[in-house]
């Protein structure tokens, strides 16, 4: 089932939204060579800890997953795609990084990921980052109403397609609400024209997963949790939660 979300919900899930951009700008600053995963996790509590709010993360277990996700937030390195574990891996000069987090606040529910290098960046990292924020830029244009979810679909994959690089099939983004994860799914492939349509009051999270070598397949580590490619290409993640409105996109999920 859809919820359209009122203004007020908009506002507090920008209240939300304010609270996951808090968090990533903090997992970013602290980032840095010899820096650990868990580390960086504990960064991300403190911010919502002080903000009053919850990680819909902790604890959560999809019908994918063997054991409930131990952080609050994702930390996914080089080869990973999304839902890496934080663990005592410390980075490295010329690593990639791309950190998902996600904040409950007053009932309602934020969701971001950003994705950067440490150290000294490879020229093949900035272009494949420039290329996953394009294809959300692509996404995010075409959250307008009168549009359907295949418009931000399409617009995604064709970013993706024109920049030669892979997306992890049956991955991408959804509704967000009281939830985390809400109805509908938002493809990062799709045909335009088809598919829910774009209502105001409508709130998706909206992430573009690509990978440099530009299969769509991927493999699950032995976590259980963490998608890597195939490969062993790098690959980047960037989200936003986005609310779509009379006056075009709103990104709730902006510092």
């Amino acid at each position: 089932m859809v919820e359209i979300k009122s203004d007020a919900a908009l506002a507090a899930m920008r209240e939300a939204g304010r609270v996951v951009a808090n968090a990533l700008q903090a997992v970013r600053g602290a980032a840095g060579v010899r820096v650990s995963l868990t580390e960086l996790d504990e960064v991300a509590r403190t911010v919502l800890y002080e903000a009053g709010a919850k990680s819909p993360f902790l604890g959560y277990r999809p019908d994918f997953a063997p054991t409930p996700f131990p952080a609050v937030i994702c930390t996914s390195v080089n080869d990973a795609v999304v839902h890496g574990i934080p663990t005592g891996y410390r980075l490295r000069d010329g690593d990639l990084v791309s950190i998902d987090c996600g904040a409950e606040l007053d009932g309602w529910t934020g969701d971001a990921a950003i994705s950067f290098t440490v150290g000294t960046p490879s020229p093949a990292d900035l272009e494949l980052i420039k290329a996953t924020q394009e294809a959300l830029d692509a996404g995010i244009a075409a959250a307008t109403v009168g549009n359907r979810i295949g418009d931000i679909s399409h617009a995604i994959g064709t970013a993706a397609k024109a920049a030669g690089c892979g997306m992890p099939s049956n991955f991408g983004g959804h509704g967000i609400g009281r939830k985390m994860h809400e109805d509908p799914h938002v493809a990062n492939h799709g045909r335009p024209g088809r598919g829910y349509p774009l209502r105001h009051g409508l709130t998706l999270a909206i992430e573009p997963m690509l990978m440099a070598g530009g299969r769509d397949d991927y493999r699950v580590s032995p976590d259980g949790w963490t998608l890597k490619t195939t490969d062993g290409s790098r690959a980047a993640h960037i989200e936003h939660t986005v609310a779509i409105t009379e006056d075009g996109p709103r990104v709730l999920t902006l510092p």
